[in-house]
């Protein structure tokens, strides 16, 4: 029976000392916003002094009555006027709460990377607020107002004394001059990387003058043999109908223009029968420009004009020997 009484004692100190916080947080919530308010504010830091690198988490929570809605742009990061502190992560997040209303929680986690400040601070900042009808955008609603969020104060803590100035932490001395064997090995780095690159440059080089010759080498071998068997082509071609005489018209015509392209140097593609003088004259080559013209004008009228006006066999087979004299 003595026994009980002790525990009996205990049990009832902790449920009066229960009761009594519950009552404290009430009433500590009743004094964070007034009765009736459109908004009640409330905000809360986990910590109250930060080392360099420490975070700090500050929380603003803003209770909205119904039909009351808050610019959630206020409550971005932006928004967040700090000393001596940068912001790390920020986040809102909005919740429906009981009796219509509307519960925004903003979270900020700070931090600090310097050492010279005295105080590290998070002024005090506005959030404006309006009353909205249902389906109405906040951003359309009625002005009602702005809402003062607190700011607050963190001490800053380090296990550096007070009374050393942090310039100290780093010396002002010069640094040490290095062993003369090693300055003169700089030197001797610098000309082995000089040297292995001048291989490299002469290789490369080499290979770009290998990789051109064969090409101009081509250019004027190659290309004379193929104007030849595509010329034998078109010559073995039997030009007795429209389709046939057609379609050695165009094999001239590509031919005669290439052959512009690639011995005379001029845009032998987009030249008319009429351009080709003025063009071959400028480029000053030995080809007859006059025949070259009476050819594609030949082949043009070919391809594209109407059967009464296609060239005969005997024009085609003239046109071909055209070809040759211009091409050899």
């Amino acid at each position: 029976m003595r026994l009980l009484q002790p525990v009996a004692v205990f049990a009832t100190m902790a449920l009066v000392a229960t009761i009594g916080g519950a009552v404290a947080a009430a009433q500590t919530l009743a004094r964070t916003g007034a009765a009736g308010s459109d908004v009640v504010v409330r905000t809360s830091i986990d910590r109250t002094a930060l080392f360099v690198g420490d975070r700090a988490t500050y929380m603003v929570e803003l209770t909205c009555k119904r039909g009351v809605d808050v610019l959630a742009d206020d409550l971005s990061r932006d928004k967040l006027k700090l000393e001596g502190l940068e912001t790390v992560e920020a986040a809102t997040d909005r919740q429906s709460g009981s009796a219509g209303t509307t519960v925004y929680t903003s979270r900020f986690v700070v931090t600090t990377y310097r050492v010279d400040a005295p105080a590290l601070d998070i002024a005090p900042f506005t959030v404006r607020y309006g009353v909205r009808r249902q389906g109405q955008r906040v951003e359309d609603a009625v002005p009602a107002g702005e809402v003062q969020v607190p700011g607050v104060t963190l001490a800053f803590r380090s296990v550096l004394p007070d009374e050393q100035a942090p310039s100290g932490i780093r010396s002002d001395k010069a640094p040490h001059a290095r062993p003369a064997r090693l300055a003169a090995l700089q030197g001797i780095g610098i000309g082995l990387v000089i040297v292995s690159i001048v291989p490299a440059v002469v290789a490369i080089a080499a290979l770009v003058r290998r990789t051109r010759r064969p090409l101009a080498r081509r250019s004027a071998r190659v290309a004379r043999r193929e104007e030849r068997e595509s010329l034998e082509t078109v010559r073995a071609m039997a030009v007795d109908s429209l389709e046939r005489r057609r379609e050695a018209s165009t094999k001239l015509d590509a031919l005669v223009r290439e052959h512009l392209s690639q011995a005379c140097g001029v845009a032998g593609a987009s030249l008319t029968p009429q351009e080709v003088p003025a063009a071959l004259a400028a480029s000053r080559t030995t080809v007859p420009a006059e025949l070259v013209a009476s050819v594609l004008a030949t082949c043009e009228l070919a391809r594209y004009g109407p059967p009464h006006v296609m060239p005969s066999a005997d024009e085609c087979r003239r046109a071909i020997d055209e070809v040759e004299q211009i091409v050899r």
